[in-house]
């Protein structure tokens, strides 16, 4: 069965994670947008693609052993790498020595012998931007993910400046893949910039795979705050994407942890299935959380429930 993954950031790692040992042909296919901390850094300074995401994506794919660790491996206050990840820093060498950003990946994947392929969404530099209600712009994934305005204001539009074309490869994942997961993660900073690429939207179109869209557990001050579940589903449709599922989290934090939450105005997202009827795709609940500390998604319970939809 080939399986395709679409977003980044710790949704993808999750879901990758989950699946990476029960489907033979696994492909992610990573948003390049990002600007923040040792990626925005580094994107800033050596002016080449933003490795954080991939990064992730290829330490989830890879096997347990101390070069994965290596990957996560962070530098802590008292270095002159503060905040630097030696993945990070690893990928950036690779790019320099090999002069391109798809050889310091594949190099990566094949030191890492990675279960899968990590696919850039696109290889062209652009930022994201999102529009306001007010009207204000906002510029760059970090300003997105981490908000200076007032985080109830809601994003009601997003683009890519300036535009970007669909990495081929990625395309070709897509349309070849049996089952497509879109998600979960940030939905305006990791899941809607791959809806922004020329050449995604179509491909998606085109692809006869099963497409499911993994709702988010929480709300995020700044992207999604009030948002219930069909309020997400609505945005991803925006973006010319029509899942042919989506799968909602039935399973409740505890009343400590959703406090804590709760303290940074982060909330459940509730599923209004009614309103998910009506946009006309099929709603798919379940207990797929794991909630011991952070409230996050359970990697096999995930893979489990996604693979059931499609065998």
């Amino acid at each position: 069965m080939k399986v395709v993954v679409i977003g980044g950031g710790t949704g993808s790692f999750t879901v990758l994670r989950g699946l990476k040992d029960k489907v033979d042909d696994l492909s992610a296919v990573v948003t390049m947008f990002d600007s923040g901390g040792s990626t925005g850094l580094l994107r800033d300074e050596f002016g080449i693609l933003p490795p954080g995401d991939v990064r992730r994506c290829l330490i989830a794919l890879a096997e347990d052993n101390i070069l994965r660790q290596l990957f996560m491996f962070r530098f802590d206050e008292h270095s002159s790498l503060q905040g630097h990840s030696f993945g990070n820093l690893f990928l950036t060498a690779l790019t320099e020595i090999t002069g391109s950003d798809a050889e310091a990946i594949s190099h990566a994947s094949k030191i890492l012998r990675i279960k899968g392929r990590v696919l850039p969404v696109s290889f062209d530099q652009a930022h994201v931007c999102a529009g306001l209600e007010n009207g204000h712009v906002i510029k760059g994934e970090k300003n997105i993910d981490i908000p200076k305005h007032d985080p109830n204001l809601r994003i009601i539009k997003t683009w890519l400046e300036p535009s970007a074309k669909a990495n081929p490869d990625a395309i070709d994942a897509i349309v070849k893949a049996d089952l497509v997961v879109i998600g979960p993660g940030d939905l305006f900073s990791s899941i809607v910039p791959n809806l922004l690429v020329d050449g995604i939207p179509a491909a998606l179109k085109k692809s006869r795979a099963m497409k499911v869209y993994v709702c988010n557990l929480m709300t995020k001050p700044g992207e999604t705050s009030g948002f219930k579940a069909s309020d997400f589903l609505r945005e991803i449709l925006k973006y010319d994407c029509t899942p042919d599922l989506i799968v909602c989290n039935t399973a409740k934090g505890t009343p400590i942890l959703l406090r804590k939450y709760a303290d940074q105005n982060q909330f459940p997202v509730i599923v209004d299935d009614k309103e998910i009827a009506k946009l006309g795709v099929k709603l798919i609940t379940g207990d797929v959380m794991s909630a011991p500390e952070l409230i996050r998604h359970d990697s096999e319970k995930l893979a489990d429930l996604l693979l059931k939809l499609v065998r």
